[in-house]
């Protein structure tokens, strides 16, 4: 989750995360160690936030434009285009490389400050910075947001599930735009095969998104976990409150575990 840009952190906070990583990994600093690539252990994303962005193309304006425009890019110009374009994409390139070089030499000071630390200890403080964000233990979730009263739509979102609240978050951002205990959630369900519901209080939220049944089984675990009735589906006519039956947490953009990440049990929070 980190590396793919899902713990929103400062830069340098995400530096001491991959200096711990190389902690675990390699133990104390030394120059045989082996390195991982950067990729491994920094979001490329940001790197790649770094670089200026590249230039849009004004649309021609009518069909004798557009013709006129084909041609020369079949002609001259079109190889002048092309040689910008190339230059252009070698600057970028090598910038990327610089910003990339830059960003492990910082990683690699961090990682020599951490000598004496075991793994154990490494694992439990990158944990520990992690657990700072928020939402951490939430499972996150992609959606278009359709309708809503904190801006216009559709906004691209992460929903946010935890044990305690589902929550919006702007992606990238620390904080949530707003967020709901689930005493609040009066109902949800699926409206269509890509468009989930949320009824809070006086107001319905909908979301695009190709995990409308994830979304609905985890809303459905959690209220369960809690004690809470179960809310009926739009399509649904009101039932006695169910009972509860073991159930696999749908992970959303969490990743299954591997060596690195450690899964508490449900109902606490989660990396």
């Amino acid at each position: 989750m980190v590396l793919r840009g899902y713990v929103p952190t400062s830069e340098e906070t995400l530096q001491t995360l991959a200096a711990l990583r190389l902690q675990s990994l390699n133990s104390d600093f030394s120059t045989h160690a082996p390195f991982p690539r950067l990729e491994e252990l920094f979001p490329p994303h940001v790197l790649h936030a770094r670089l200026p962005p590249l230039p849009r193309r004004a649309p021609a304006k009518c069909r004798g434009a557009r013709l006129r425009a084909g041609l020369l890019a079949g002609g001259l110009w079109g190889q002048v285009l092309a040689k910008q374009r190339a230059e252009r994409d070698q600057r970028l390139r090598g910038r990327l490389r610089e910003e990339g070089a830059s960003t492990m030499a910082a990683i690699v000071e961090k990682w020599k400050l951490l000598q004496g630390m075991g793994r154990p200890e490494a694992m439990a403080a990158y944990v520990a910075l992690v657990r700072e964000w928020p939402g951490f233990g939430s499972t996150l979730f992609d959606v278009d947001l359709q309708a809503s009263p904190v801006g216009p739509g559709p906004q691209r979102l992460w929903l946010g599930i935890g044990a305690k609240a589902v929550s919006l978050y702007k992606p990238g951002e620390p904080e949530p735009l707003d967020s709901f205990c689930y005493g609040r959630i009066s109902s949800f369900g699926a409206s269509d095969s890509s468009t989930f519901r949320l009824s809070v209080e006086d107001r319905d939220l909908l979301f695009e998104t190709s995990q409308v049944d994830e979304i609905a089984q985890l809303l459905n675990t959690y209220l369960a976990s809690a004690g809470a009735q179960r809310l009926p589906r739009p399509q649904e006519p009101p039932t006695s409150p169910p009972t509860l039956e073991p159930t696999v947490l749908p992970q959303g953009l969490c990743p299954a575990p591997g060596p690195w990440q450690h899964r508490p049990p449900v109902g606490s929070s989660h990396s």
